[in-house]
């Protein structure tokens, strides 16, 4: 079996937590500029900016949890806790988006805010889109390079969020330039299209790991050709292959055929070989192998005896 990874990652809580820090400060930022200026735009985002604070806090203590090793009650581990996270911070983001929607509409089926203070507000818009820009770069590299589905989701969440931003900035500098205040909560809606897209695009992909799809095509295929290799080691065959992502791990189980004459401590032995090479190909995957005999072999499932070169 591969060995288990056990601890905390604190590449992860740390990310976690700069997260958390700087949605706090654009929070309080939006509010004062949603305020001076009096534009639904900007309130929404601080709603949104709200709603990331919410979505930092569940991945800094998923990024906790499913680093915890197994236990009693959870014989696999913990990792589908980011998982469920970055499903639960899809969520949020739609629902979010509807609050936006809500709010626009009625700023556009009654009467037009008159906005003011609009250059201010847009300087305060602007600062906030670095910090998103900065800070969902930085949890982007963290996220690939510790395979967290949570960071993956926090930093969708300050990507839309600079991107809605963007949006809202240019919508203030339109009426500031045209002097239609309607234009604010008709930005604000299509900011929630974009708020929509992303919500949507998170959920399904966390849905996907905790309904345990199967692993992607490339990676089954980087399976087989491990065991392929194993044919000069008395490998015969193998079948009922199953993988599954759980967080940042692989989970791999199957049944391995071995050539008749082969002894049980050699098979052991191999196996084992097996489990380590596929590890190291899926980043230290976990891996299950069932032993069987030759004449379970299947049609189509046979491996080649080859030539065993240890180097």
């Amino acid at each position: 079996m591969a060995p288990a990874r056990v601890g905390t990652d604190s590449r992860k809580t740390s990310a976690a937590l700069l997260s958390i820090a700087s949605n706090t400060v654009l929070i309080a930022l939006k509010i004062v500029a949603g305020v001076i200026t009096g534009s639904v735009a900007i309130l929404t985002e601080a709603l949104h900016s709200g709603i990331d604070l919410i979505a930092s806090v569940i991945a800094y203590i998923s990024v906790r949890r499913s680093d915890q090793p197994p236990d009693r009650d959870h014989p696999f581990g913990h990792q589908k806790y980011e998982n469920l996270a970055a499903a639960f911070e899809g969520v949020l983001i739609l629902v979010g988006a509807g609050i936006v929607v809500f709010e626009s509409v009625r700023r556009l089926g009654g009467e037009a805010n008159e906005l003011e203070e609009i250059p201010l507000g847009i300087a305060i818009i602007a600062l906030t889109i670095v910090v998103n820009v900065v800070v969902s770069t930085f949890l982007g590299r963290r996220a690939r390079e510790t395979e967290s589905a949570a960071l993956e989701g926090d930093a969708a969440h300050l990507r839309t969020d600079a991107a809605t931003s963007i949006a809202v900035l240019l919508g203030l500098a339109l009426v500031h330039l045209t002097g239609y205040d309607w234009l604010d909560p008709v930005i604000a809606l299509v900011v929630a299209v974009a708020i929509v897209t992303a919500g949507w695009r998170l959920v399904t992909r966390s849905s996907r790991v905790l309904v345990d799809e199967t692993l992607p095509d490339d990676e089954l295929e980087a399976i087989r050709q491990v065991v392929l290799r194993f044919g000069p080691r008395g490998v015969a065959g193998f079948h009922k292959l199953r993988a599954r992502h759980a967080g940042a791990f692989h989970h791999v189980d199957m049944h391995v055929q071995f050539r008749a004459g082969t002894t049980l401590e050699d098979a052991h032995d191999v196996a084992h070989a097996l489990q380590d090479e596929i590890a190291a190909v899926l980043d230290g995957a976990d891996v299950l192998i069932h032993l069987e005999p030759e004449d379970r072999v299947r049609p189509g499932t046979e491996v080649p005896r080859g030539d065993f070169n240890e180097g």
